[in-house]
């Protein structure tokens, strides 16, 4: 029986899993999209969100917390300091899964999208100065 079993096996071995969920949380809080299967999407879902509350709690422990699931202190300094703040007030929901209307071609899997729903500010780029038009 399952009972209080939760998430996917994805025909992969524990520590294989692990790993992969781990790459792709990396992948995800570096590029803020990537693209990948509906069923790792779905799972990788719950990381990224439990990664984005603890960049919220912003305090020493949740730092080390996300250090065991980003591995990198330049990830873990860019999910504190620039992701984080971004979802400052919210409650969850932080990423979106968009679905691929072309499945895969080899296996024809279907693929999806999943990105923070917010997303960094675009360098603002700047203005050209405006001449007076002003005729006297």
């Amino acid at each position: 029986m399952r009972h209080r079993k939760s998430g996917r096996k994805l025909n992969r071995s524990n520590s294989h899993r692990t790993a992969m969920f781990k790459n792709m949380a990396r992948a995800l809080m570096t590029y803020e999209q990537i693209r990948t299967t509906e069923a790792k999407a779905k799972e990788l879902r719950r990381i990224a969100d439990k990664l984005i509350t603890l960049a919220l709690r912003n305090d020493l422990h949740a730092r080390r917390q996300a250090y065991k699931v980003l591995g990198s202190h330049q990830m873990v300094q860019r999910l504190f300091d620039e992701i984080g703040p971004r979802f400052e007030g919210g409650t969850g929901g932080y990423t979106r899964i968009i679905k691929l209307s072309q499945p895969r071609k080899g296996d024809c899997a279907p693929m999806v999208i999943i990105e923070l729903t917010k997303k960094a500010a675009a360098p603002a780029e700047e203005a050209a100065p405006v001449a007076d038009t002003k005729e006297d």
